[in-house]
């Protein structure tokens, strides 16, 4: 969810450089049903990379399972010459989009475009109307390949300890209309 929200919100990415790590060689499973169950660890846990758009700008990134007792930093936020943008978990699709720009001494929020309350429900929505109006999907499929693409370069990254270019690329999606229009199903 975190490399698509990037990619919608700053484009395609052109190369990956990242480094991994299996920090514990067991863990205990929380997920509903497994509670408690210790599992052994196969695969890295931990992942630090940098991201470089087709438009120049560089993102840095941490994804960890390795975290404990939690962490208060922002998801995602974004810095730019006139200010900068915080935008919520895109894991939840809920809470405060704030900027705070250049001069300014206090974080404001902006109103939401989209009710929240429907989470993940409103992509669902935005295709069922693409589909309806013959428009081309925000959520495509070459979307989805290329933030597989972009996961598949941090693995490779993280191997060869060098930079690696993104062989995928994608038109950066429309923002979804402010008013998403009745889907009528039937």
């Amino acid at each position: 969810y975190y490399l698509t929200a990037l990619t919608v919100l700053l484009g395609p990415v052109r190369s990956v450089t990242a480094q991994v790590k299996k920090t514990f060689a067991q863990r205990t499973a929380s997920s509903l049903g497994n509670e408690g169950l210790v599992i052994d660890v196969k695969t890295p846990t931990h992942l630090t990379g940098i991201l470089e758009f087709s438009n120049g700008v560089l993102a840095t990134t941490v994804f960890s399972f390795d975290v404990k007792g939690g962490a208060n930093l922002p998801r995602i936020e974004i810095y730019g010459t006139e200010g900068t943008l915080s935008v919520p978990d895109p894991n939840r699709f809920d809470g405060p989009v704030s900027v705070k720009r250049v001069g300014e001494t206090e974080w404001r929020n902006i109103n939401h475009t989209h009710s929240y309350i429907a989470g993940r429900g409103i992509g669902l929505a935005d295709t069922a109307h693409a589909i309806q109006s013959g428009r081309s999907l925000r959520a495509s499929g070459e979307l989805g390949y290329h933030v597989v693409d972009i996961m598949q370069s941090f693995a490779e990254s993280s191997l060869s300890k060098q930079q690696v270019k993104i062989e995928s690329s994608i038109e950066r999606p429309d923002p979804m209309p402010p008013i998403l229009p009745q889907v009528i199903v039937g």
